[in-house]
């Protein structure tokens, strides 16, 4: 009987999982995960009435897949939707709200980017020759700073574009690929002449949303390891094998498929499919097209969970948090206000504030205990909101080299490496978030091409 080895139980392996079952019923699959836990890095923390995502919070609900995969292992009702308000912007020691009709920083309504003072009057204007720049050639890369730049200035860019940007993918902007993270911009300013004008068209067509519009995230009432566990429970059911503790030591490439080091003993598979980080899977690997992960940067960042009585925190503000400009003087990067995006996380008459460390080429998190990291993001926080006494509990989490970084060239570089090891490592296929999205379903995504690569093959 055929086999084939997932290796890595975090969202990505478990969708490879799922979906490779869906299309063959017969093969034997094993999920192989070196800690004793599935999910990666997704954690949820319940406690007292608490429900709290110590990894990543929640995910984008426009991005259907991963709902159609949480109705389908029977989370239908278990979904809900964030409380909807204003996002804001930390800059010029201020908070400012993101100005109505932007989409991911680009204005497309005049009168709330004319009536911000987050962007002055100059660099407003700026702005304003989008309108007549004319395109420019993208050979074959550029990046999402250099882009914007040029398009709307250096102003609009830093204190409106790069706080929202480069919290999607902890990125440096001057670094990060336009091609890898935002092509569509690129192709909308190219098509138009003009980015703005291109995104004013791009808005008209779209169908008009209810007032008040819906929010864009999606979370479980039981927190994303609800999503875990039920997916774990549908696999095993189905004849999924999960090996927890199992950790992969090295891959040889057989005439007949691969034979996986596990604990230091041999086991042959027909099939592999590889979705751990680069930072694991290069060491198994010593092929030159696959030394590209060797030099591909990573971001380490944390989390920082205070919880607080709800009249220790004075914030007024009806909001869901706020994203900081790398200009600012800050260790955070970001902070939500949790209980106001997410009712179901915190018991009534408490406030969950959760805050965001780790910039690119930063140590900070490296460097410092999970005390000392309190005391850096409650420094900040105090700066942008009044917060009387100590929080209730605290909680800290690392997340060390989790946020590859897509530099210019990246995707065309995986476009060639993906080329390579379909053909010199057939029946196995590498994916992940060290490939082409870090989103929960852009994972999913790409956990089922590799699922429908591996069942085609």
């Amino acid at each position: 009987m055929t086999k084939c080895a997932i290796i890595g139980a975090g969202i990505t392996g478990l969708s490879a999982a799922y979906y490779l079952r869906q299309e063959d019923s017969a093969i034997e699959i094993d999920v192989l995960e070196a800690s004793d836990v599935a999910g990666g890095k997704i954690k949820t923390f319940q406690k007292d009435g608490y429900t709290i995502e110590l990894g990543p919070e929640s995910y984008l609900g426009r991005k259907k897949i991963m709902t159609e995969l949480a109705e389908a292992i029977g989370l239908k009702d278990e979904i809900v939707v964030n409380n909807t308000g204003k996002s804001y912007i930390y800059a010029k020691n201020k908070l400012y709200p993101i100005p109505g009709g932007s989409i991911l920083g680009i204005p497309t309504e005049i009168k709330p980017f004319i009536a911000t003072r987050l962007i002055s009057p100059i660099g407003k204007l700026r702005a304003g020759l989008d309108y007549v720049i004319k395109p420019k050639p993208m050979t074959p890369d550029v990046s999402v700073g250099a882009f914007f730049r040029r398009r709307l200035g250096n102003e609009t860019l830093e204190n409106l574009i790069e706080p929202l940007l480069s919290g999607i993918y902890g990125a440096d902007i001057d670094k990060l690929s336009l091609k890898s993270t935002f092509p569509d911009f690129k192709a909308t300013e190219e098509k138009h002449g003009s980015l703005i004008k291109g995104m004013r068209a791009s808005k008209k067509k779209m169908p008009k949303r209810p007032q008040p519009a819906p929010g864009q995230f999606r979370q479980f009432k039981n927190g994303l390891m609800s999503f875990v566990n039920a997916l774990v429970n549908d696999l095993e059911s189905k004849q999924v094998q999960m090996k927890y503790n199992h950790k992969v030591e090295a891959i040889e490439r057989l005439e007949n498929g691969y034979m996986l080091t596990i604990n230091g003993e041999k086991v042959h598979y027909d099939h592999v499919i590889i979705t751990v980080p680069h930072t694991i899977f290069r060491d198994w690997f010593n092929d030159a097209p696959l030394q590209y992960f060797n030099e591909m940067e990573t971001t380490s960042v944390a989390t920082v969970v205070m919880a607080f009585d709800a009249e220790q925190v004075n914030n007024e503000e009806n909001g869901t948090g706020f994203v900081i400009a790398k200009n600012s003087d800050t260790v955070i990067t970001a902070c939500t206000w949790t209980d106001k995006k997410w009712s179901h996380t915190t018991p009534p008459g408490k406030t969950l504030l959760r805050a965001y460390v780790g910039r690119p080429g930063s140590n900070v998190v490296r460097d410092n205990d999970d005390e000392a990291i309190v005391k850096l993001a409650r420094k900040d926080l105090d700066k942008m909101m009044e917060i009387k006494g100590e929080p209730e509990f605290t909680i800290v989490t690392k997340l060390f080299n989790s946020m590859p970084q897509y530099e210019v060239g990246h995707i065309d570089r995986i476009r060639a490496i993906q080329h390579y090891i379909k053909t010199q490592y057939p029946g196995l296929v590498i994916t992940g978030a060290s490939f082409e999205a870090v989103g929960l379903p852009d994972c999913v995504s790409q956990g089922q091409r590799a699922a429908l690569q591996i069942a085609h093959h």
